[in-house]
């Protein structure tokens, strides 16, 4: 069976064959960042167990940065098999379906500005140089602390 993350990944695909919005590995790493968080939120629980790291352009997930690392900038071209999309729950897939409404129609550089200006990236980052790598894994409790907030707000 594939791991969850990817499911999410190809969740994400589909939805951008569907509506050829454009789908680049770096929103794509935007876009499961967010929805892990707002899984932290509304669910209260991880949508993946993969850890997903603060690095130079936001948060990332390495696994998966390596899988479509091959598209470079350019847009993510795979078919995906919609038949595992029935391993997420419909709380899971509303999620999904909100995070792309939100954030599916913004690029790539606009949600990493996004992320780099809210806490949880900056805080797991804290005193590195903008421009070094790092490894450090954003937590989880941090996510769902911060977005929980904006519900708030």
């Amino acid at each position: 069976m594939k791991k969850r993350v990817f499911i999410v990944a190809d969740y994400f695909i589909d939805k951008n064959n569907k509506e050829k919005v454009g789908l680049t590995n770096k929103k794509l790493q935007k876009l499961l960042y967010y929805a892990q968080a707002w899984s932290l939120v509304v669910n209260n629980k991880k949508l993946f167990e993969d850890d997903i790291e603060a690095w130079i352009h936001g948060p990332a997930i390495s696994s998966v940065y390596s899988v479509f690392k091959k598209f470079g900038f350019e847009n993510i071209v795979a078919s995906v098999d919609n038949q595992e999309f029935s391993s997420l729950s419909s709380e899971e897939r509303k999620i999904l379906d909100t995070v792309w409404e939100v954030y599916g129609k913004k690029d790539a550089n606009y949600l990493e500005l996004l992320t780099h200006n809210e806490d949880p990236w900056i805080k797991t980052r804290n005193s590195i140089p903008e421009y070094e790598s790092s490894r450090k894994v954003i937590p989880p409790a941090l996510m769902k602390e911060y977005y929980g907030r904006q519900i708030q707000e």
